[in-house]
């Protein structure tokens, strides 16, 4: 199954942005240091923002990081991988693709404090994603494998 059909499922995409919104809160949670402090800080901000912002956001990225990633599932595939140990070798890629993503909609935000707290944490994100990586190979295994 792709990454696009579950999209596609209501019922799939519900449990796919509830799992996905735990990932967030585990990989904030798990961030140590000053470094760990701002993400925390950064992540209170959007949080706070308005209600349901985080689940909007989330349901507004999904298809287009569903897309980003396909090309390296495909690829796990085609070398006969599991996804759970092919991403997290490709961590770089893998941020690199999400963060274009990202870094496109945080440019075009209308949200001034979302923007503000996106940029200042860009200059580490992609650090933080590719710590995150093996969570989502493991949330993509659990939904599309």
């Amino acid at each position: 199954m792709s990454l696009r059909t579950v999209l596609d499922d209501p019922s799939k995409k519900n449990q796919l942005i509830e799992d996905c919104l735990r990932v967030l809160d585990a990989e904030v949670a798990d961030k140590r240091g000053l470094s760990g402090m701002a993400v925390k800080a950064g992540f209170k901000v959007v949080k706070g923002a308005k209600p349901g912002f985080l689940r909007a956001a989330i349901t507004d990225l999904l298809p287009h990081f569903a897309e980003a990633l396909e090309p390296l599932v495909a690829e796990a595939n085609e070398k006969g991988e599991p996804v759970g140990t092919f991403l997290p070798r490709q961590s770089s890629r893998v941020a690199d693709a999400l963060l274009a993503i990202t870094d496109r909609k945080a440019g075009g935000s209308s949200n001034r404090m979302v923007k503000g707290a996106y940029e200042k944490l860009r200059s580490t994100a992609k650090k933080h994603v590719e710590a995150a990586v093996p969570r989502v190979a493991s949330l993509i295994e659990r939904h599309a494998g």
